[in-house]
């Protein structure tokens, strides 16, 4: 059996697709899923599974959601594996003088489309910084990630992929649930 996380997109936001946690757990738990964790109202998931395609178990959490609750959301599944190494590949967290409460990452569902990159490069303002590394963007955010124009929306228009974002104390807190 594997440990896994889900980040759901789209889920108690501004009071729209709203989902208790509790449900939300319910739900993992009727899909078979064991050791079923939730981490803050956002949508992030920690799960045992016997299943290793991560792309049936996107599809299964996705298609339970909207049966039970009505709502079409965005679900992105990682390995455990794959969060420590989100973790320890951060470009931003090596530097001085950054203040973590200001890193984001946007994780892709797919490869980002090439030509995409450029043109979010030329959007970019000297005081935001960004650096792709697979499928993960870092976001380096010194006036909040309420103020950039790197968003989501743009990265799903540039990139040709859906996204996600979580702050780096979300991401920092979904690895240690994972290891304890």
């Amino acid at each position: 059996m594997a440990t896994y996380i889900a980040l759901l997109r789209g889920i108690n936001v501004s009071g729209r697709n709203t989902i208790k946690m509790i449900d939300l757990k319910q739900l993992f738990i009727e899909l078979g899923y064991r050791k079923v964790t939730s981490y803050i109202q956002s949508g992030n998931m920690i799960f045992d599974s016997n299943i290793t395609e991560q792309s049936e178990i996107e599809q299964q959490i996705k298609n339970a959601i909207n049966q039970t609750f009505g709502y079409s959301v965005h679900v992105l599944v990682l390995s455990k594996k794959y969060l420590a190494a989100i973790f320890k590949s951060n470009p931003f967290i090596q530097k001085t003088n950054i203040d973590t409460s200001k890193l984001h990452v946007t994780l892709l569902s797919d490869e980002p489309f090439s030509e995409g990159i450029e043109q979010i490069k030329e959007l970019s303002t000297n005081q935001d910084a960004f650096e792709i590394i697979d499928i993960c963007i870092y976001l380096y955010c010194p006036n909040g990630y309420g103020n950039i124009k790197l968003n989501n929306i743009l990265f799903e228009r540039k990139l040709k992929s859906s996204a996600t974002t979580r702050n780096w104390n979300t991401i920092s807190k979904l690895r240690e649930l994972c290891n304890s």
